[in-house]
């Protein structure tokens, strides 16, 4: 039966294999005949053209199947053998059978590039993933016995529990993402950092405290901290309504123990290593040894078990707030600032004088954004926002990575592989990601960056395609010529077919009926994998014909060919304002996921 031809065909090679005294990677023939079938549509081995071998090696291989690069030859001798197989069987004709082998010759080269391409990025997002779990474990990277401690236990598990961390792991990393910035140039870090009261106070209290005796718990005594708050200026006065940041100096003390700017032991302090990064004239040795001082003071370590006074509780929760300014776009209010800190303290402490409290909190969060300001790390902006400054921007930023946290910068892009590109853009407002976008082409030639984008619209998912045909659009008449090389690749064709009618192109025709469905799956799909099934639908409606019109394309929707209409249909079904749409949505998902 047609069916069975790949286990027919296999089982033919081997015979013709073992007369002719030749090796035979069964499995590794079965793959290939699976491919040719599955993925091609072929309905024999025969069919097999010159086309198709450079379609199966360059396209259709590298996206199916994890393979290292080590494993190209076997590949290539396993293909070879096929053709030898059709050639001597005559299944094929001896002259079409040399244009096979000719062309498994001419694309071996490319063939080896993209195999050791699609291997070098699943190796290298494993590594990340695997990383990022020991990371989330708490196992020191740099710690190799931990490591290779951690791995064994890892690989230990049954395969369905490592398969649920990472999907988990996953899952976080998603929401552990925060909108591009702009960073300044080091020079201007650099010299906001020497510009900085918090820069100033701790170099001079390491001065200060240079062979100073200490406690028994390697703090200053109180005559030495009464003197210590006279030498840098924090001389206590009476501090803010009802509140005063008695434990700033104890802070600031800790910190610059922490950082290693002071260094304390024996009963006495001593300059730490820390204070000449402090003091250099080299702008990356100062960053390197301001940004852990930085981490240190705005995320102090205070123990919730240990009774906390309204000042500790609003410090451990800043870091908070420092968030929530580097991802606004405008300026926000003390006010705005406030009600967020409040709320997220009264979810986590239970206070038993509510209004008393309350009070305290507010006056300390004053105190707080007060001593940010005064640290060059907040600033007014706007008529009464607060805005993180550069200096304040890079050093969250520089505490969220160490956290885990994607913080994609604007302007880093413009090197990146055109997948780089349409991932990244993933994590970008309009008008930053216009901005990327705009980099990334004028670094390249145009008709390079189409067939780059190609590229991603062959291989990757509904969102990536819409992603690279938006950035496709932004390129002129000149890369006609590989658009049009492309519309026989069915996941490209109808983009190509819309790109050449944008761009005048003679050859452009209109997009036949089944395409343009399969286009609206496709965008609603892409559009499924980053927001909300209801936002999706509200952004999808706004471009979809109206009333009677959609409903006549629902009921035929459900016959594209497309993996995610079932899934489009359902969101549709779910979300859409319009009782008799959503039904049919509903019954048409249906009829999709009845049909296969």
């Amino acid at each position: 039966m047609a069916d069975n031809w790949v286990e027919t065909t296999a089982g033919e090679l081997r015979l013709w294999a073992d007369e002719h005294g030749e090796e035979l990677d069964e499995q590794g023939a079965r793959l290939l005949l699976d491919l040719v079938r599955e993925e091609m549509g072929l309905g024999a081995a025969e069919e097999l053209t010159a086309e198709g071998v450079r379609e199966l090696l360059l396209e259709v291989f590298p996206e199916s199947v994890v393979a290292g690069a080590d494993e190209v030859p076997a590949v290539l001798d396993t293909l070879r053998r096929l053709v030898a197989f059709l050639r001597d069987t005559r299944a094929v004709p001896a002259p079409r059978a040399a244009e096979l082998a000719a062309e498994i010759e001419r694309t071996a080269p490319a063939f080896a590039a993209a195999v050791a391409a699609a291997d070098t990025a699943e190796r290298q997002v494993a590594a990340e993933v695997i990383a990022g779990l020991m990371r989330a474990d708490g196992v020191p990277l740099d710690d190799q016995d931990a490591v290779e401690a951690w791995v064994a236990e890892f690989e230990a598990l049954p395969e369905d529990e490592r398969y649920a961390r990472t999907e988990e792991y996953l899952r976080q990393t998603e929401e552990l993402v925060v909108p591009p910035v702009r960073l300044p140039a080091e020079a201007e870090l650099a010299a906001a950092v020497r510009a900085s009261e918090l820069t100033a106070r701790v170099i001079a209290l390491a001065e200060w405290a240079d062979g100073r005796a200490l406690t028994e718990h390697d703090q200053l005594t109180e005559a030495d901290a009464e003197e210590a708050r006279d030498v840098l200026g924090m001389k206590l006065t009476g501090g803010y309504a009802q509140l005063e940041d008695e434990g700033a100096l104890e802070r600031l003390w800790w910190a610059a123990v922490e950082a290693e700017v002071i260094t304390v032991g024996d009963g006495a302090a001593a300059s730490g290593p820390a204070l000449e990064g402090l003091r250099s004239a080299d702008d990356a040795a100062l960053l390197a040894a301001w940004l852990p001082l930085f981490d240190a003071v705005v995320v102090p370590e205070h123990d919730p078990e240990d009774g906390l006074d309204a000042m500790e509780l609003v410090q451990n929760e800043m870091t908070g707030v420092l968030i929530h300014l580097y991802e606004q776009e405008e300026p926000t209010t003390p006010h705005e600032l406030l009600e967020a800190l409040r709320e997220h303290v009264g979810e986590s402490y239970d206070f038993s004088d509510e209004d008393a409290m309350s009070s305290l909190v507010v006056d300390a969060f004053l105190l707080e954004l007060g001593a940010l300001q005064e640290w060059g790390i907040v600033e007014p902006a706007g008529e009464e926002g607060r805005a993180l400054t550069p200096l304040g921007v890079w050093g969250v930023r520089e505490l969220l990575l160490a956290d885990g946290f994607t913080a994609p910068l604007v302007g880093e892009l413009a090197d990146a592989s055109a997948a780089g590109l349409v991932e990244g853009l993933t994590w970008h407002r309009p008008d930053t990601a216009d901005e990327e976008i705009s980099g990334w082409l004028a670094a390249r030639d145009a008709k390079d960056a189409a067939a780059d984008l190609l590229d991603v619209m062959r291989t990757g998912g509904p969102g990536a395609r819409n992603l690279a045909a938006a950035v496709l659009h932004r390129i002129g008449p000149e890369a006609a010529p590989v658009v049009r090389a492309a519309r026989e690749h069915p996941l490209v064709s109808p983009y190509a077919v819309l790109w050449l009618n944008a761009a005048g192109d003679a050859s452009g025709r209109e997009l036949a009926r089944e395409e343009y469905l399969w286009v609206f799956v496709d965008t609603v799909a892409g559009m499924l994998e980053t927001a909300e099934p209801a936002d999706a639908v509200e952004a999808a409606l706004a471009d979809a014909p109206p009333g009677p019109e959609l409903l006549a394309m629902i009921d035929e929707l459900w016959r594209t060919h497309h993996d995610d209409v079932a899934g489009v249909l359902e969101a549709l079904g779910d979300h859409h304002p319009d009782k008799v749409i959503a039904k049919a949505a509903r019954t048409a998902a249906y009829k999709a996921r009845s049909s296969g």
